[in-house]
């Protein structure tokens, strides 16, 4: 059974009651992020219970040691993670003397969350009776500003229900935290500095290893029934803590509220001994604003966001909910500001994965942010990874390569490799392909090519280099094959020939050389510079073109498919449909061995290939590998879903279409893989996004011109989307009665393709197909 506690709302993530066994799943869930920090739903009052704390800054990050039972040649020395920072949330309650603390009060009702995305803040409320019978009526109300990227607020109300009583708020500053992940159980943090001034409170505290300078800080004021109060706090000071006591009484009916401002400022924005000033700084803003004025700023700002990334549906809420909660995630996450930042599997909302950056990003986030963004936003995406080529040549020549081969890492912070299981290490060089691919991908959307010849074309003849390397040419075959990889379907390691990585090799040295000649054409400059740099000659790019030319592709006459990898006929081909239910999921019922032999695949191998190279192949050939590979997906990767869901839509399959959308849409808020209460899975979101755009609504690049197929599911009346294609925003409503295409602004017309058909459309007006 998935988990069903959310209720449906077009707008919000609802709870209602409270339950010590979610307690871990809505922390994760109602997160909240704005692109420079980001925290767990954790309680801002003592929790006795089981709790996961969790608060992030981006950026900011630690070497963890690798951990492995033996060393092998070429491992990374650490695994970098993200880091929980010093708590500025906390905030201790105390009621005539005793803390507030909901896993001790006698009871809990009225229990509320909400995560009200249209406006972008998350509240808490409830009605409590505690340990010594005291009734209150609680409500917090707290959000990460977007304004002012480096502050947080927190608006803590009490209401006494039956009598007069004495409460005492001690907002706190802590940095003795630890991470949950930790490998070696290292310390992390080194306070420097521990600060108290009147309302104000300061900790110093550095990484320890990578040295990132940070300054948490808070300031808080006490207000009785909306009006403010003048108080001195008591101080409480130690040697990584801070508090501050406002004691107030309240009687009957009264409402006594802290407002509580706090966050973090890091040196990578700041010089390091000008951080409590620009706390300060911050601070001042907050202050000068007040609670409700900065909240209403956070309204108006998440107004301007959905009014680009929004998706409409009409007729099915939950499907309705599910895309804002993984468009607002999304959005929490990254904000495309800064070039230095990237988009970890689990955004701010957990540690799995490090928070570091994946290949999901160019697989599956650049699409989302091209089309609901500037183009300036993706273009730092890509920067990201040209900033990190050196870092990427250095990971190929630790396994081996040379003359400036580069290998993108699986796993990075800072562009080194930190992955540390050797089957994704050494084998999942897929990834080297997804860079590629977004740089083409980017191209082809904003018809921006700049980017090109001032940085990816570099790229483009490092991870060239690469295959040219690691291809080794088969006598037997008479071919060059790829030996010894793990392609996407990551219960396959140690496989030959995976066809969608060797078909990404082939394509990405292609595409180098195209873009080489282009390049050599129209930006005589950039080519002069960039061949003085790499040292590249016409021999080289000939080895490299024999490679392309000759590669082996695993194939079945028989299937008349493209085989996964060379042994997959090898195995015994049970599907999934006959696979006792008792077994699933096999990640964590099967031994790895088990995996390994089996057929299941864990998400789309060949497939992706077919998604990312869609006009290389024909419909029914799309369909005859769909038909053979499907049967045998467990879906068991949070990525999987999106891609079948996008491949069952143009198969006109919208039954199956829709049902892989849910999954892929209410993966976290239904818990279908049953470990939510890790983080939430924010890279696999965009994917969400993709499901309905390119899925549904069919769209893609084609000849230079946005093209659509629109279909709808049964279950819905109307769906709507907006696309930022190349400066102009283009609105799409899809209903049962048909299509609606409207360019907003400019002053020019467009020509789009529907259904095969080139359509005019000129702006301000509505044109139905």
């Amino acid at each position: 059974m998935n988990q069903d506690y959310i209720k449906a709302d077009n707008w919000s993530i609802i709870e209602e009651g409270f339950d010590e066994e979610r307690v871990k799943s809505s922390e994760s869930l109602f997160s909240i992020g704005n692109g420079a920090m980001g925290q767990r739903a954790n309680f801002e009052e003592h929790y006795s219970g089981e709790t996961f704390q969790g608060s992030y800054i981006g950026g900011v990050y630690y070497p963890d040691k690798t951990r492995v039972g033996w060393w092998k040649n070429g491992y990374p020395e650490y695994f970098a993670k993200v880091l929980n920072a010093p708590n500025w949330i906390g905030i201790k309650v105390s009621v005539n003397g005793e803390s507030l603390d909901l896993n001790t009060c006698k009871s809990v009702s009225n229990f509320k969350r909400e995560l009200n995305m249209k406006e972008g803040w998350y509240q808490r409320s409830f009605q409590a009776v505690t340990y010594n019978s005291i009734e209150l009526e609680v409500k917090v109300t707290r959000f990460l500003s977007l304004d002012l990227d480096e502050v947080g607020a927190i608006k803590f109300e009490i209401t006494p229900i039956e009598d007069a009583v004495e409460i005492l708020f001690e907002p706190y500053l802590d940095s003795g935290i630890t991470n949950e992940d930790s490998n070696w159980d290292d310390k992390f943090w080194n306070t420097t500095d521990v600060a108290s001034v009147g309302s104000q409170a300061f900790i110093q505290a550095h990484t320890m290893k990578t040295n990132f300078a940070t300054c948490t800080f808070m300031n808080s004021q006490l207000h009785l029934n909306g009006a403010p109060i003048e108080q001195k706090p008591t101080e409480t000071q130690k040697e990584l803590f801070v508090s501050h006591g406002y004691t107030q009484n309240v009687k009957k009916g009264e409402t006594v509220a802290l407002h509580k401002f706090g966050g973090y400022v890091v040196d990578t924005n700041h010089k390091k001994e000008d951080l409590v000033a620009a706390a300060k700084n911050a601070l001042q803003k907050a202050i000068d604003l007040g609670f409700e004025a900065l909240l209403k700023k956070q309204k108006e700002a998440w107004a301007e966001i959905w009014k680009m990334s929004d998706i409409t549906i009409e007729g099915d809420v939950k499907a309705q909910q599910a895309i804002r909660f993984n468009i607002f995630q999304l959005n929490q996450t990254y904000s495309g500001k800064d070039s230095r930042l990237n988009i970890g599997p689990k955004g701010f909302t957990g540690e799995k994965y490090g928070g570091s950056t994946y290949w999901d990003t160019e697989a599956y986030c650049i699409p989302f942010y091209m089309a609901t963004k500037d183009q300036i936003v993706a273009r730092n995406l890509l920067e990201y990874r040209y900033n990190h080529l050196e870092r990427a040549i250095e990971n190929a020549e630790k396994l081996g390569f040379s003359n400036g081969a580069a290998l993108y890492p699986m796993v990075t912070m800072n562009g080194e490799e930190c992955h540390n299981e050797w089957e994704i290490t050494f084998e999942e060089i897929h990834r080297n392909g997804a860079i590629a691919f977004a740089i083409y991908n980017y191209y082809r959307f904003t018809g921006d090519y700049s980017y090109i010849p001032e940085m990816g074309l570099e790229v483009l003849i490092g991870i060239a280099r690469f295959w040219q390397q690691r291809a080794t040419f088969s006598g037997q075959k008479d071919k060059y094959v790829i030996l010894g990889v793990t392609g996407p379907n990551e219960y396959e390691n140690n496989v030959n020939n995976n066809w969608y990585t060797n078909y990404l090799a082939k394509w990405c040295i292609n595409y180098a050389v195209e873009q080489l000649q282009k390049v050599k054409d129209g930006y005589p400059e950039d080519y002069d510079r960039i061949i003085g740099v790499s040292k590249l000659t016409d021999s080289e790019t000939s080895k490299w073109k024999k490679v392309a030319d000759n590669m082996y592709f695993p194939f079945s006459e028989e299937e008349d498919v493209f085989l996964q990898q060379d042994g997959f006929l090898d195995k015994e081909l049970i599907t999934v449909q006959d696979l006792p239910k008792s077994h699933r999921p096999i990640n964590q019922k099967w031994s790895w061995d088990r995996i390994l032999r089996s057929p299941y695949i864990k998400q789309a191998d060949v497939l992706q290939g077919f998604y990312l190279f869609e006009d290389h192949f024909t419909t029914e050939e799309l369909q005859k590998h769909f038909d053979f590979y499907e049967p045998f997906t467990v879906h068991e990767s949070s990525l999987s879903p999106c891609v079948h869901s996008i491949q069952a839509a143009k198969l006109d399959r919208m039954k199956q279409a829709y049902t892989f959308y849910l999954r892929t849409s209410r993966l976290d808020l239904d818990d279908y893989n049953k470990e939510v209460e890790e983080g939430l899975h924010i890279t696999s979101m965009a994917g969400t996004w993709m499901s309905i755009v390119e899925g549904f609504g069919g769209m893609r690049v084609i000849d230079d011109k946005l093209s659509f197929t629109p279909r709808i599911p049964k279950q819905w009346k109307a769906y709507s989307f907006k696309i930022n294609f190349r400066k102009r925003v283009l609105k799409v409503t899809v209903s049962n009665e048909g299509s609606k295409f409207e360019l907003e602004g400019g002053k020019e017309d467009m020509s789009i393709r529907v259904n095969g058909e080139r359509v005019v459309l000129e702006p301000a007006k509505v044109i139905p197909i």
